[in-house]
């Protein structure tokens, strides 16, 4: 039976954000397998138009208008700016709480769904829910979440108490609460544990253009695609072991990242076998790495974040070397660099995370 589901999402098509994959891949999904589905999301250029085009309704979340402090200055003055950037977003979730006051804004009017889906990072969304939501809304609310809020453990800082009160209404409030992984519910405060669902990220492995072509080169080509977190997704203590190979002429390491800041100090040293690459849409860089004779995965700290960058090296059926800060295995990165992936890590039942079956567990929690 067709089910009637809203769908609430900061990031949406064409933002390129892991949260805006779930968000954009799980409705257009829905519509496929004949479900009527809105979307609310912010107004982007081309949002409105892709909606259109996959049978989605769209409803405007309304712009963030709050201004974003930025980093500027030198000396003093960059640091004082360096500051308030930082404890803006800790102390005040700015501006990203402004979401709060949108989505109640944007639910005022709606009723009569089946299930109401909201899509964090950032939790403002949740809050907004929470702050509006009743049974007129949907019969069913799910609450979908990326990495922990009060629970992550791969910021320096920890959230304020003070926003225990935010997680834990919303949790009381939603009906289900999805995560990506099972390392994923420990995040989470336990008394909610039992609302927990675990439902991968999914993709349409369709959609994938891989190369087939033959290699061009005799070097070993292997890269990376995602930020970095100084500490802890923290790269250099690969690329100094890189760097102090005397083999460098023989392989190259392609980095894609929006953190470039963590990997320029390398690159000079590199003999251009460390290259910063321009970061490129989801769909692109899958096509580059399928080029790539293996990926390289940094570890977050802890258990309970699990990069999604690893589903797409499962769709690409590539060998993985995990890389840990502080736990460097050089003998996995030798054995690596010369064709031996004995100490690849596994991917288990790739198969989770194919979209069909994605949009049938959360329709599994509608019925």
């Amino acid at each position: 039976m067709s089910k009637k589901i809203l769908l609430v999402s900061n990031a949406f098509y064409p933002e390129n954000s892991p949260r805006s994959f779930r968000a954009t891949e799980l409705a257009k999904e829905l519509v496929r397998q004949g479900h009527s589905v809105k979307v609310i999301t912010h107004p982007r250029i081309g949002t409105e138009a892709f909606c259109a085009e996959h049978g989605l309704a769209y409803k405007s979340l309304g712009a963030l208008t709050w201004p974003v402090p930025t980093v500027k200055g030198t000396g003093l003055v960059l640091l004082f700016w360096r500051i308030v950037v930082r404890f803006s977003i800790l102390l005040f979730e700015y501006p990203m709480i402004q979401l709060i006051p949108l989505v109640k804004k944007a639910l005022k009017e709606e009723q009569g769904y089946d299930a109401l889906i909201s899509i964090a990072v950032p939790y403002p969304i949740h809050w907004g829910v929470a702050a509006v939501w009743s049974n007129r809304i949907a019969k069913v609310w799910i609450a979908d979440c990326g990495d922990p809020y009060m629970g992550q453990e791969n910021d320096t800082f920890k959230p304020p108490f003070y926003f225990s009160y935010f997680e834990k209404k919303f949790c009381r409030k939603a009906t289900y609460i999805t995560v990506p992984t099972v390392a994923s519910i420990k995040g989470y405060y336990s008394e909610f544990h039992s609302k927990i669902k675990v439902i991968s990220q999914g993709f349409r492995f369709e959609d994938i253009k891989l190369y087939t072509g033959e290699k061009d080169t005799n070097k070993v080509i292997f890269g990376y695609g995602g930020m970095f977190i100084p500490g802890r997704r923290d790269p250099s203590e690969f690329l100094n072991f890189l760097n102090s190979l005397d083999n460098t002429d023989n392989f190259e390491f392609h980095i894609y990242t929006n953190t470039p800041q963590f990997v320029q100090p390398y690159l000079d040293a590199s003999k251009n076998n460390i290259q910063l690459k321009k970061v490129l849409d989801r769909n692109a860089l899958m096509f580059e790495m399928s080029k790539m004779d293996f990926l390289v995965n940094f570890e977050n700290a802890g258990t309970a974040q699990t990069p999604s960058k690893l589903i797409d090296y499962a769709i690409l059926k590539k060998p993985i070397l995990s890389v840990k800060f502080g736990d460097l295995k050089k003998d996995h990165v030798l054995e690596f660099l010369n064709g031996n992936y004995q100490s690849a890590i596994k991917i288990e039942d790739p198969d989770q995370y194919r979209i069909e079956n994605v949009a049938q567990k959360f329709l599994a929690l509608i019925n």
